[in-house]
């Protein structure tokens, strides 16, 4: 098995003004670091392994800052784990888009359904669990990745059976889910919010 500890990226000024980023690769503004190296202080009591992360900047920045706290080597990225495609959403406020679109399970052109991206993400964790299982041992390796909410959100709801995370539970920039990975498996250990 591998543990698999999925850290949301740190603060963006478009996460700041509540607009929809999806694949549009927004930087971390200053908050965004400091909800890194915040994220990484509360990692530090447990022991980590490797460190893998969306492509995207935001991610890959607070992957890089926690990888540097931690003393681990430089973040794996791995494109699968990139946040929800929005379409046509994607710049727009979340008011404007809830106005638009209703909610966020209805058809937007262009854009990636959730199942979708749990389809997408559960095959990237699967390939982190098989990659980190052969670059070292012991086999039941911990490691960190740098993701999204929508990707951490669309993954809790299809371990859950659709029952996490409950309506208004936000997924907050420098959260960490732990999730446990087996051959074909992936099941939720624990959600808690880092800051």
């Amino acid at each position: 098995m591998t543990l698999l500890t999925l850290v949301r990226h740190g603060q963006t000024d478009w996460n700041l003004a509540r607009r929809i980023q999806g694949s549009t690769d927004i930087p971390l503004n200053e908050k965004g670091r400091a909800d890194a190296r915040t994220a990484a202080e509360r990692l530090e009591g447990t022991t980590h392994h490797a460190i893998y992360s969306s492509p995207l900047a935001r991610a890959r920045e607070t992957a890089e800052i926690i990888a540097t706290q931690l003393g681990l080597g430089a973040p794996v990225l791995v494109p699968d784990i990139r946040e929800r495609e929005f379409g046509e959403g994607e710049g727009m406020l979340v008011s404007e888009y809830m106005q638009t679109y209703g909610d966020w399970q209805s058809p937007v052109p262009g854009a990636e359904t959730l199942e979708e991206v749990a389809e997408r993400s559960m095959g990237a964790l699967d390939a982190i669990a098989r990659d980190s299982r052969r670059r070292s041992t012991p086999l039941a390796e911990s490691v960190i990745v740098v993701a999204h909410g929508g990707v951490i959100r669309s993954l809790i709801a299809h371990v859950s059976g659709g029952t996490l995370p409950r309506d208004g539970d936000p997924i907050v920039n420098g959260s960490a889910h732990r999730f446990e990975a087996s051959p074909g498996m992936l099941r939720l250990l624990d959600q808690s919010v880092l800051i």
